[in-house]
């Protein structure tokens, strides 16, 4: 028994050291410290191969689009603030209370619209296949969003 207990011990120590090793030999330093900063357009350059044109197009396009997706977000808010105004308000007018849900609907349709254009064209820049690896992780999530301020690396996961 006293082998036993030695032998588990060992091989969970092995198990444990050969996990740490093939996980640092398998990962980009540079994407991990990228993606720990929360630097969005470096985690761009380094996970889907940027060449210097294409980062500095995509750059450029991402700032000049930041500007409208700010205010995408502040427009939801604003709308979404005076919805939950009208739903908690006594004796609220029903047809009011209809009136603000679609306002924030269409506010959400009009940024998800924008947001997604602006994604295909980022995906334009790159390669084809990293193009359209971009696209199958960015994508989903658009839908996901929360509008509470303009996308980050985590793109609002709360998981």
């Amino acid at each position: 028994m006293k082998y036993l207990t030695g032998t588990l011990m060992v091989l969970v120590l092995l198990a444990t050291a050969a996990g740490f090793v093939g996980y640092r030999l398998s990962c980009d330093p540079t994407l991990h410290a990228a993606a720990s900063k929360g630097d969005a357009m470096e985690w761009l350059r380094t996970d889907f191969h940027l060449t210097d044109a294409q980062f500095v197009a995509i750059r450029e396009l991402h700032n000049s689009y930041a500007g409208s997706c700010a205010e995408h977000c502040r427009m939801i808010q604003e709308a979404t603030t005076a919805r939950n105004a009208l739903q908690t308000a006594q004796g609220a007018d029903s047809a009011a209370m209809l009136a603000a849900e679609q306002k924030v609907q269409e506010l959400r349709i009009h940024c998800e619209t924008a947001i997604t254009r602006h994604v295909r064209e980022v995906a334009a820049l790159m390669s084809p296949e990293e193009g359209q690896r971009y696209l199958a992780l960015v994508l989903p999530k658009i839908a996901d969003f929360d509008h509470h301020a303009a996308p980050d690396l985590k793109l609002n996961r709360s998981s």
